[in-house]
């Protein structure tokens, strides 16, 4: 699925590939930037805020990502989990002879494959990223802080890893994306506790469960107990100081893809918001932030550098 190429420089003087010219690699693109659209608004907006010569990656990636993500948990995935991991090692498989190939006649695949090719994303990452995915084939239980790191690193550091370069990201900076992926992941762990419970998936940690003396009957009544707020209201603190962390690296990127970066923090900082406004009771439900205050915050983040509020 071969395309003729442009380039152009990005913030950093590095060369990045144009958009497709082939009409069949255009179509596949436009299936990714679609599917984005459809099922991720939030993100799809966001990454409308990037420059025109990356965001056909990003759906590409996205697109890949929600492959896996329909097979886990798509309204048509198998309720066997053993078929679910074969489906994720037949995607991942698909994967790899793509881009061994140079091509793929999928569309996602094939875009994915290009924009590797054009942009040198590192997509070897992305077999992490299916180790996590096998994971949420079954039911869930994290034992303790390190294993769900090593899962989030996975789920999506790995995404972070990818997106760097892409955006522009100093190298210097690339660990400090996968740790934003971190904080991205944590704080829909944080807003999808109930939902995810739902699933028969905990991913708050057994020994932080019992360090603040919250048991499994709780989430099975619904229960937010004060022991659970203060489980919460760690967790949002933890997510809040991840997010402080990867400032230096947001502050680095071009500042081309400034504004859509700042788009995303600033929709995930309300959700950590709403979440402490409900006094940490994630069990009623998503905490689901108020949409006059997202788009208030959205029209802050995408305020030019170095002007005042009015």
């Amino acid at each position: 699925m071969p395309g003729a190429e442009s380039t152009t420089t990005n913030g950093h003087g590095g060369r990045l590939a144009g958009p497709a010219t082939d009409p069949e690699l255009r179509a596949a693109y436009e299936a990714c930037r679609r599917m984005h659209r459809r099922h991720d608004p939030t993100y799809y907006w966001a990454t409308r805020r990037l420059p025109r010569d990356v965001r056909p990656a990003t759906h590409a990636l996205y697109g890949f990502v929600r492959g896996a993500d329909e097979i886990v948990d798509g309204p048509r995935r198998d309720a066997r989990p053993e078929q679910r991991r074969a489906a994720l090692d037949r995607w991942e498989a698909e994967l790899r002879r793509g881009l061994d190939l140079g091509r793929s006649d999928h569309p996602v695949i094939g875009a994915l494959v290009d924009a590797g090719r054009r942009h040198a994303l590192p997509l070897e990452r992305l077999g992490v990223y299916m180790s996590s995915m096998r994971v949420d084939c079954g039911p869930v239980r994290i034992a303790t802080r390190d294993e769900l790191e090593r899962y989030m690193q996975g789920s999506a550091g790995s995404v972070g890893q990818i997106m760097a370069p892409l955006l522009g990201v100093p190298p210097r900076h690339h660990d400090d994306f996968a740790r934003l992926g971190v904080a991205f992941q944590l704080t829909n762990f944080i807003r999808d506790v109930r939902e995810d419970w739902s699933l028969d998936r905990l991913y708050l940690p057994r020994e932080e469960l019992d360090r603040f003396g919250v048991t499994e009957d709780d989430f099975v009544r619904g229960r937010a107990t004060p022991a659970f707020r203060a489980l919460v209201a760690d967790q949002v603190r933890h997510a809040r100081a991840l997010f402080a962390g990867t400032a230096p690296a947001v502050a680095a990127t071009a500042p081309t893809v400034q504004p859509g970066i700042r788009l995303a923090l600033a929709v995930y900082g309300q959700v950590l918001d709403r979440v402490e406004a409900v006094d940490f009771d994630v069990l009623r439900g998503r905490a689901r932030p108020r949409p006059w205050l997202v788009a208030r915050a959205a029209a802050g983040a995408l305020r030019p550098a170095g002007r005042g509020a009015p």
